[in-house]
């Protein structure tokens, strides 16, 4: 589940001559409890409850609104704009869209809305659009030069990549390391699921942030986990592809960046403009496979798009994963290295009831079954990702 702070009381007044107003209409967040730890990562702003509905005056000194609107109510959605129109310049107004709609969102913020985040406003996605409109949620934190960006690009579907990334950044976290997952597999990412991170922020929510992706602090606001990963999720409904653009990528990692001093990302198998800036991004490129002669040829493929695209310069490490003793049987290693013209920098061995088990309870190898061999083999990979690891095997030479 995310954690993050809590406070006592929903509104708690403060004497700082500085502190924004932000004046809440009821219903329009759900109960108070459920509020109160997002609000209690604004130490500088103080949220007061103003009754039900849209006042017809102005609170003094109202420096953020937060409403309720229904799309679905016609009458509801043009009384919003009259309002929109008429409110004074410096009150910002955030809108809590109930049976959320693309034209009334953009209808909304055309008027003048400051956000508008669909309904019920959870979380991660509340505190996005605070941290936009009021500002950085802890700006007395240090900011980082710039962590390391690890991407995790798949030879193939089924190959694992999801599960070996999960485990990774999870024994990365337990060696010190600061370490965030971004899942931005937009249609079928799972690392929520394999961390029992269901509540999870996502890319989703961040993307409302549009060009102030860059500054906000993920360190404040992302969930975290058990093992010390903090997580960055994917949309929780399958999302278009196009939906992210280069732009926003380069945005979002920079913030990550920032903010965390190791940064896994599992992308998608498919090449996309936006995969491509977010693999021109990364220091260090990680291609994982299973060992068959289909996936030889796709690991074929995937260099050679990586060669194509300019990346040769980028530090490529090799993973066979989930490697049994059936598919040796068939192509041994030292085949399939001959062919590539290179070593794997990693063999993970096969152990699927280990690595299901700690899927299903969302938990570290370690917590399963301590000292593993399959462990053991992430240990290696985890090693090499983190930053001021040892350096890869270099290859022996291009594949033919």
């Amino acid at each position: 589940m995310t954690q993050v702070p809590t406070k006592s009381r929903f509104a708690e007044a403060a004497k700082d001559s500085d502190v924004q107003r932000v004046c809440v209409a009821e219903g329009a967040l759900g109960e108070d409890q459920q509020f109160a730890s997002v609000a209690a990562l604004f130490p500088n702003a103080r949220f007061d409850s103003i009754g039900p509905g849209w006042p017809d005056r102005m609170p003094s000194r109202c420096d953020l609104l937060i409403v309720a609107v229904d799309a679905a109510a016609a009458v509801e959605v043009d009384a919003a704009m009259r309002r929109l129109k008429a409110q004074p310049a410096e009150v910002n107004t955030l809108v809590v869209l109930r049976n959320a709609d693309v034209t009334v969102t953009r209808r909304l913020m055309r008027e003048g809305a400051a956000d508008v985040i669909p309904a019920p406003a959870n979380e991660a996605a509340l505190a996005v659009s605070l941290d936009k409109i009021l500002g950085p949620v802890s700006q007395e934190r240090p900011r980082r030069a710039g962590g390391q960006v690890v991407a995790v690009l798949k030879a193939g579907g089924g190959v694992g990549a999801t599960s070996l990334c999960v485990q990774t950044a999870a024994i990365a976290a337990r060696g010190g390391a600061s370490v965030c997952l971004a899942d931005l597999d937009l249609q079928f990412g799972a690392a929520s699921l394999y961390l029992d991170m269901p509540d999870a922020a996502t890319v989703s929510d961040c993307m409302a942030a549009g060009s102030n992706l860059k500054d906000i602090d993920f360190a404040a606001l992302l969930g975290h986990h058990r093992s010390g990963i903090n997580l960055l999720a994917a949309p929780r409904q399958v999302t278009p592809l196009e939906a992210l653009a280069p732009p926003q990528t380069e945005a979002l990692l920079n913030g990550l960046k920032r903010s965390f001093g190791l940064v896994m990302l599992d992308l998608p198998s498919v090449w996309t403009a936006w995969t491509n800036r977010a693999l021109h991004s990364a220091d260090r490129i990680v291609l994982v496979s299973h060992l068959s002669v289909p996936h030889m040829h796709m690991l074929d493929r995937q260099i050679a798009t990586l060669h194509a695209q300019g990346l040769d310069d980028r530090k490529l490490t090799l993973v066979c994963n989930a490697l049994s003793s059936d598919q040796t049987a068939l192509l041994s290693i030292k085949s399939a290295e001959r062919a590539l013209g290179r070593s794997f920098d990693v063999v993970i061995p096969e152990d699927g009831r280990t690595m299901n088990a700690a899927i299903n309870q969302g938990v570290e190898l370690s917590t399963i079954r301590r000292g593993s061999k399959i462990e053991k083999a992430v240990e290696d990979l985890a090693r090499m990702v983190t930053p001021q690891s040892a350096e890869p095997q270099k290859a022996k030479r291009r594949w033919a």
